[in-house]
């Protein structure tokens, strides 16, 4: 019997940010709700090799990925409530618009974590 594939969500960020500062907590207190997840916190400038041509202009911005496929790319609210959304309604997410780069992300981050 084979495993279902794992679902990855991944926090885009930049050490200078300081909305991401305050998101921290969300996103541990996200970790804590879904111990079946992985979460992954994800410095752009830091991380640079892992984001190669993806642009990230608002933080946050959530990568969320089954497998190899990408559900979700985008920036949130730095609240609890939309992020425990998304992650609520992951089931009925279809694969998102193809995003090469959002892809190559995923892909590289399902390889290191």
């Amino acid at each position: 019997m084979s495993q279902p594939p794992s679902t990855l969500v991944a926090c885009l960020c930049a050490a200078w940010c300081r909305v991401c500062d305050g998101y921290h907590e969300v996103f541990a207190a996200l970790r804590e709700q879904h111990p079946e997840l992985r979460f992954v916190w994800v410095d752009i400038e830091d991380d640079a090799e892992l984001m190669d041509d993806l642009e990230v202009e608002t933080f946050p911005t959530l990568l969320i990925g089954v497998g190899r496929e990408l559900r979700f790319v985008g920036p949130v609210l730095p609240q609890l409530a939309p992020a425990q959304r998304l992650l609520a309604n992951l089931g009925d997410m279809r694969p998102s618009i193809p995003n090469p780069a959002a892809q190559a992300v995923l892909a590289r981050l399902q390889q290191r974590c």
